[in-house]
């Protein structure tokens, strides 16, 4: 089993920043790509960032330049760096990860979401 554990959301003021956390535990062979989405309120869910076992990384064009994913792998923690944020960056944000829990065993895992709220 596996488990993502996320944090560090809140309440922010436009332009301010913030950095979520998301780490996998449990009997974890490999963590291989990890991701960002977001969903606001009335809209579906977005792909925010990826960044792959080998750190190749991709963001939406909404956050280019603005938010930075990087991963710790001896922790099988992921990081979104989110400055200069923006009201229409309020949703909740979820991660999730590809891990194998053997050789051959794998799948795809989602966090509980955190809030982000940015105000005017």
């Amino acid at each position: 089993q596996v488990q993502l554990v996320e944090s560090g959301g809140g309440l922010v003021q436009a332009g301010g920043s913030l950095t979520l956390s998301c780490a996998a535990s449990g009997s974890i062979l490999n963590v291989n790509t990890m991701r960002w989405h977001r969903q606001a309120p009335g809209k579906q869910r977005e792909l925010v960032a990826t960044v792959t076992s080998g750190s190749m990384k991709n963001y939406a064009d909404s956050v280019k330049g603005r938010f930075t994913i990087s991963r710790d792998i001896a922790k099988n923690t992921v990081f979104l760096q989110m400055n200069s944020l923006k009201p229409e960056d309020t949703a909740v944000y979820y991660c999730n990860a590809a891990a194998r829990l053997t050789p051959s065993r794998g799948d795809i895992y989602w966090g509980q979401g955190t809030q982000v709220t940015v105000s005017s």
